[in-house]
């Protein structure tokens, strides 16, 4: 059954991509940043695009957009900026005009989908935010409540929050949760929020897709098992020295779980670029797209980069260029490199194929601010088939 979409602030396309895998056709691509519209340009057009498929990216500002344009839209989905509520941005909320979660609901309001799909940094949640996040939950159940003309948020809040108290029916039920895309097969330690809402008269009971992979498993591969090294054929004399309270963790791990029920092991720098050569000492890296060393990595307090064996610290895409440290390999021996956009690219789990255009500077800006595919993927997953579910009831109903 094919569900239609309209993806919002797409920039290198890592969500689109993810909804792509689940046979989610996009009529809509809309991105503002014109690097970001010309990896999906390029990508479009390779003979090896896993998006040939896509329609032409909409390059251009979202609020100027009507959505009731599009028809049949099942799915709205989107990564709505987030420097607003990031935890390295000036955190302005909802005095920013970066932020466009007014644009996410404007969508929702307008096309009506039945169901939509937003993600956005940890930041949000925090305590300083909670007013404001309250706020975007209760517009997206009740997107028809639209603030009167020169009316304050927190008056619009308070008339949403008394909505709901009187009894009023939600049009979409929604469900957020804060995940770590590590626990979930990404080689990556990335918090990020989803908020999902399906329209209310679809009667969907959505859950998030359990969490696949841990910490606990990773340390007893590397530290009970030697699984890990076994398969990345580290010998003994160049493994890390074994940690001074390992077997105290491992202990505890043990006795808290069955170890025959524990998850996968978290994939780590080292699962995720094992088989690229390291682009600072072996000339044969100029060979693989996009896998150039990048002069000027270093060591400084608080800027001691991803450790190899460690799912890597979240890329960042900076608010003055790329900080260095999140976007930094640390090697065992303690020398640092900043990793090659393919490496980036692996972590933030696109395929090889997949093509990114401008400077190191703004692809890293790019990545920084994508959405892991396969994490977008899981999420989509669990969106679909309850979308899919839902609409075989309501076939079986009316045959």
């Amino acid at each position: 059954m094919t569900i239609n979409s309209i993806e919002l602030f797409a920039g290198a396309g890592g969500l689109a991509l993810g909804f792509s895998s689940q046979h989610v056709t996009h009529k809509a691509i809309v991105e503002w940043n014109s690097h970001a519209c010309n990896t999906i340009r390029i990508n479009k057009q390779s003979n090896v695009s896993p998006i040939s498929h896509w329609p032409d990216v909409i390059e251009g500002d979202v609020r100027n957009l009507d959505y009731r344009d599009f028809k049949e839209i099942d799915l709205v989905t989107g990564g709505p900026p987030c420097q607003p509520f990031s935890l390295g941005g000036k955190h302005g909320s909802f005095l920013d005009q970066r932020d466009m979660f007014p644009q996410a609901i404007r969508a929702v309001r307008e096309n009506q989908p039945r169901a939509f799909v937003f993600e956005n940094v940890q930041g949000l949640t925090r305590a300083a935010f909670s007013d404001y996040f309250n706020y975007i939950l209760l517009q997206l159940e009740y997107p028809s409540l639209l603030s009167r003309e020169g009316e304050e948020w927190l008056n619009h809040l308070a008339r949403l929050t008394q909505h709901r108290k009187s009894g009023a029916l939600s049009e979409y039920n929604i469900q957020w949760k804060l995940v770590n895309a590590a626990n979930y097969g990404i080689p990556q330690k990335r918090m990020r929020v989803f908020i999902v809402g399906f329209r209310a008269d679809l009667n969907i009971n959505f859950k998030f897709p359990s969490e696949s992979h841990s910490l606990q498993s990773l340390l007893l591969s590397q530290w009970k098992t030697g699984s890990y090294w076994d398969y990345h054929k580290v010998a003994k004399k160049d493994r890390p020295i074994r940690p001074l309270t390992i077997d105290r963790v491992l202990k505890k791990i043990t006795e808290a779980d069955d170890i025959s029920e524990l998850s996968t092991p978290w994939l780590t720098v080292r699962d995720a670029i094992f088989d690229l050569p390291d682009p600072e000492r072996n000339s044969t890296s100029t060979m693989i797209q996009a896998h150039k060393f990048q002069p000027g990595a270093r060591i400084y307090a608080g800027h001691t980069g991803s450790p190899l064996d460690e799912p890597a610290k979240a890329l960042k895409a900076g608010d003055h260029g790329v900080p260095g440290g999140e976007n930094m390999l640390r090697r065992p021996d303690g020398t640092v490199r900043y990793f090659t956009v393919r490496e980036s690219a692996r972590i933030q789990t696109f395929p090889d194929s997949f093509i990114f255009s401008g400077t190191w500077s703004e692809t890293m800006r790019q990545l920084g601010n994508a959405v892991p595919v396969r994490l977008a993927s899981v999420i989509a997953e669990s969106v679909c088939i309850s979308l899919r579910s839902a609409r075989q009831e309501n076939l079986e109903l009316a045959a």
